[in-house]
């Protein structure tokens, strides 16, 4: 069961990719992102602009719709970034590096959902939900023993919607 933390309005593109940089900084090797919303939502965005902002060099950040996942090495933080919208089975998740993934670096997973149960209750959940043409609602949650650890982390973020700002 995800506890909501909190949620920001977000104001279009450049907003989202603005919060997916200042989310970047605050993640460590072995947090897992998990990046949920309909098609067309956001999620390749957000994780585009995580990656990007860790990785500086990387300028072109594909979505792993087909090859499911994607590796980006070669800094202090290495990000798998994993798009399990074709996975047929939870249990195909193993098959692409997840256990690699979970002990080695930060964890990006679009369509959470379709990995079943083998993502970590500690994961960080990032709802992305839209709520215009350009803009969207990103509400973060986790698992409830996480809570107050998750939200001290992202203080800074939550700082933006405390005060009912656009990001």
């Amino acid at each position: 069961m995800v506890k909501t933390l909190f949620a920001l309005k977000i104001a279009d593109e450049a907003s989202m990719v603005a919060c997916g940089a200042r989310l970047a900084h605050l993640l460590d090797a072995g947090d897992v992102v998990r990046l949920e919303g309909n098609l067309g939502a956001g999620k390749t965005v957000l994780a585009r602009s995580i990656i990007q902002s860790l990785h500086p060099d990387e300028k072109d950040v594909p979505s792993p719709t087909f090859p499911l996942v994607q590796l980006y090495e070669g800094a202090k933080k290495p990000v798998w970034h994993f798009d399990l919208y074709r996975l047929e089975e939870p249990e195909e998740v193993w098959e692409l590096g997840l256990e690699d993934a979970l002990e080695a670096g930060i964890t990006l997973v679009e369509w959470p959902e379709n990995a079943g149960n083998a993502l970590p209750h500690t994961a960080l959940t990032v709802e992305i939900e839209l709520t215009g043409e350009v803009s969207r609602k990103l509400i973060f949650g986790t698992g409830a023993n996480t809570h107050n650890s998750w939200l001290q982390r992202l203080s800074s973020i939550n700082a933006h919607g405390r005060r009912g700002a656009d990001v």
